[in-house]
C-alpha cells in the first residue's frame, strides 16, 4: 500500500510542476509574440496555453482517479485519467484548425517581425524547460503507468519539436529574411499538433471503450491460469485497461469431483499468479467443472 500511495503522489507531482511549468512558459512566449509579431510564435504561445489547460485537467484527472472505491464505484475511479487525456486531445485538435487557418492568411500575406532575436533567444530557454519537464514526466510515467501523465508528456514532446521548429523558422527570418517561413514554420506546427491529438485520442478511448489488452498478453495471462496446479483449462477470458489498474475475468475448468474448498483453493492461486503479471490487477476467477457444456462468451465472439 506504501508503494502505491507512493506512486500517487508522483502522478500528483507531476502533474503540479507540468501545471507551472506550462503557465509560466505561455507568458513568456505571449510577451515574445507581442515583441516579434511571429505567427509561428503566437502558435507556439497558444500551443502552451493548451499545455495550461489541459495540465489543469490532468491534475484534476489525476486526483480523481486517485480515489480508492466506494458504493458508486465499485471498479475504482482510474477511467478518470483516460477522459483528461481525451480531453487533452479535443484542446489540441481545436487549437491546430484555428491555428492553422491563420498561418494559411498569413503564408498569403506575409509580414515582416520585429526583434527575432529576441525571440530566438525565448524559443531556445522554453525547448530547454520542455525537454526537463519531458525527462521528469518520463520517470514518473516508467514508475506509475499513469496513462493521464503520459498524455501530458507527449503533448510536451510535441512542444519541444513546436519550439524547434520554431527557432528554424525565426532563424531563416532573422539571417535569410525570408518572410514566409514564419507562416510555414505555423503550418508545419498546427498539423503535428493535429496529429499528436489524433493519437491521444485513440490511446485515451482504448480506456474508454473497454478494449481487450492485445493478444500476447492475454496469451500470458492464459499460459498463467494453466500453469496452476489442479487447472485443466480456462475459457471465456475477458480484459480491459481501468486505467490505475487491469481488470481480468476468466472462467477456470477444474476436475468436477473436487471439494467447493479444493476448487476455490485452484481459483485463488489462478488469480494470484494473473495478478504477478501486472504492476496492479483486480482478478476475478469464475470456478466451473472441466468439460461442462454451457454457453461460453469465447463462441459469441467467434
Amino acid at each position: 500500500m506504501s508503494e502505491r500511495m507512493s506512486d500517487e503522489a508522483l502522478r500528483r507531482m507531476a502533474s503540479i510542476v507540468a501545471l507551472v511549468v506550462a503557465l509560466a512558459l505561455v507568458v513568456i512566449k505571449v510577451w515574445a509574440w507581442l515583441a516579434t509579431g511571429s505567427i509561428s510564435l503566437l502558435t507556439s504561445a497558444a500551443d502552451g496555453l493548451v499545455d495550461v489547460l489541459a495540465s489543469s485537467v490532468t491534475f484534476a484527472g489525476v486526483r480523481y482517479a486517485a480515489r480508492p472505491v466506494d458504493r458508486g464505484h465499485r471498479y475504482g475511479h482510474g477511467k478518470a485519467e483516460a477522459i483528461a487525456a481525451f480531453v487533452q486531445a479535443l484542446l489540441l485538435a481545436a487549437a491546430a484548425v484555428g491555428l492553422g487557418i491563420e498561418s494559411t492568411r498569413r503564408f498569403f500575406i506575409p509580414q515582416a517581425l520585429n526583434q527575432t532575436g529576441f525571440g530566438i533567444v525565448v524559443i531556445v530557454g522554453s525547448s530547454l524547460a520542455a525537454a526537463g519537464l519531458v525527462g521528469m514526466q518520463t520517470l514518473v510515467v516508467r514508475r506509475t503507468g499513469s496513462t493521464a501523465i503520459a498524455a501530458d508528456r507527449a503533448h510536451y514532446v510535441t512542444d519541444v519539436a513546436v519550439n524547434l521548429t520554431v527557432l528554424l523558422a525565426l532563424l531563416l527570418d532573422h539571417f535569410l529574411d525570408w518572410s514566409r517561413a514564419d507562416a510555414i514554420g505555423a503550418m508545419v506546427i498546427s498539423l503535428y499538433i493535429l496529429w499528436n491529438a489524433r493519437g491521444m485520442a485513440s490511446q485515451a478511448l482504448v480506456q474508454l471503450l473497454d478494449r481487450e489488452l492485445d493478444p500476447p498478453e492475454r496469451a500470458r495471462i492464459e499460459a498463467a491460469v494453466r500453469g496452476c496446479e489442479g487447472v485443466q483449462d480456462v475459457h471465456d477470458l475477458r480484459t480491459r485497461d481501468g486505467g490505475d489498474r487491469v481488470f481480468v475475468e476468466f472462467h477456470v475448468e477444474v476436475d468436477g469431483s473436487l471439494s467447493v474448498n479444493e476448487g476455490h483453493a485452484i481459483s485463488d492461486n489462478a488469480e494470484k499468479a494473473v495478478q504477478q503479471l501486472f504492476q496492479s490487477a483486480d482478478v476475478t476467477a469464475h470456478l466451473e467443472p472441466a468439460g461442462i457444456d454451457d454457453e461460453r462468451l469465447d463462441d459469441l465472439v467467434k
